[in-house]
């Protein structure tokens, strides 16, 4: 998987500035997909998260 986009706002990765995003990410699931910029399908559940692309899938916590 090549990260490109931001799990968190989106953007491109090379922009920079996205230390408050990483500090985020530890807590909650990405909301972006990071290979396409697609908004993914998020459900949280008291066991962690999943997260769903529909071209590159799902991710989970854990």
């Amino acid at each position: 998987m090549t990260e490109v986009y931001c799990g968190r706002c989106g953007l491109e990765l090379t922009a920079g500035g996205h230390d408050d995003c990483g500090w985020a990410l530890a807590l909650e699931p990405p909301r972006y997909c990071a290979e396409c910029r697609r908004r993914m399908v998020v459900q949280v559940h008291p066991m962690g998260w999943s997260a769903r692309c529909s071209v590159h899938g799902e991710l989970t916590s854990g």
